[in-house]
């Protein structure tokens, strides 16, 4: 009897030690949501052509069942070398599903891409990009001015995206338009009109993707976190013979001139996290599994940037 009774007391105290073991959850860098509403082909550009309407559609991600009015914002952007992709591409959704469930509204936009062929001609994708960075900018500011509709904070929107995407979020926060249009050829009067026209946004996450001249971070200090292969030969993260400045010099200067930031490295991987990049086949649960864990790399890094209380 008194052996039963011990086994007993045994186990009901063990029950709140066990509980004060289990780690911690918070919201912003764990999952706390497990369901997720999605609103489709929403327009950030009321003003939108005919013609080019599904260039600034966007889809909604919230973390269902969550009630707060200032929410942090994340901006998904796809890759597809400023040609190809849209805001269903797998990655995007699988970010924007990722980080609602952490707290985060997601907006995954479109935006507009090359008529030509920017792919294997440079001069063309840069303009491209230029193109692509006043869409995120108009995006920012769309976001901005409906915070309240949406429930998010403006002092806490964050643009990401994957390779072209990453490449417009970095330009966007760090070069203005004069000096885009200088860059990129791309003839724009009105853009000597506005010398501080960059995006004033709280983050950038860069998956696999590059800046045009890295003397352009000077311009500003918005936190970069980054994510690469070691393998990759489309954006290359510290050699320039693709145009760009990848993520090891993004890093380095960034430490430099002290901008928050952080890189991940997946050894032995190419673009896209990849083991042989190859843009028309469908990536598999490995590569998806790395793009998670890229996506909570960045949810680390910005959590303790926006969110963690000071001990």
């Amino acid at each position: 009897m008194y052996k039963s009774a011990s086994i007993i007391l045994i186990f009901l105290f063990s029950i709140p030690f066990a509980k004060a073991q289990s780690p911690a959850v918070h919201q912003y860098k764990d999952h706390v949501f497990p369901n997720v509403e999605v609103k489709s082909d929403l327009s950030y550009n009321s003003k939108a052509t005919a013609d080019d309407k599904v260039s600034y559609l966007f889809d909604l991600y919230q973390p269902k069942g969550d009630h707060s009015a200032a929410r942090p914002l994340i901006i998904w952007m796809h890759g597809g070398g400023f040609k190809y992709g849209s805001k269903t591409a797998k990655g995007i959704k699988i970010w924007s599903k990722d980080f609602a469930e952490r707290g985060y509204v997601c907006a995954a936009i479109n935006y507009r891409l090359s008529k030509k062929n920017p792919v294997f001609h440079f001069d063309e994708l840069q303009k491209s990009c230029y193109y692509a960075v006043q869409d995120a900018k108009m995006a920012v500011n769309y976001f901005k001015e409906h915070h309240a509709e949406y429930g998010i904070d403006p002092n806490k929107i964050i643009l990401a995206g994957n390779s072209a995407g990453g490449i417009i979020a970095l330009q966007a926060a760090y070069s203005s338009n004069a000096e885009l249009s200088r860059r990129t050829g791309v003839v724009d009067s009105t853009a000597l009109l506005k010398p501080d026209d960059k995006a004033k946004i709280a983050g950038i996450i860069n998956f696999w993707g590059g800046i045009l001249d890295f003397r352009w971070l000077k311009n500003a200090k918005v936190p970069i976190v980054s994510a690469y292969g070691s393998h990759d030969r489309i954006l290359n993260p510290v050699r320039v013979d693709t145009g760009m400045y990848g993520s090891i010099t993004i890093h380095k200067t960034a430490d430099s001139l002290h901008i928050p930031n952080a890189v991940k490295v997946f050894d032995g991987f190419g673009h896209e996290l990849q083991r042989h990049f190859n843009p028309f086949f469908d990536a598999g649960k490995p590569t998806q599994k790395r793009w998670l864990q890229a996506a909570q790399f960045a949810a680390d890094f910005y959590y303790d940037i926006l969110f963690k209380k000071p001990e």
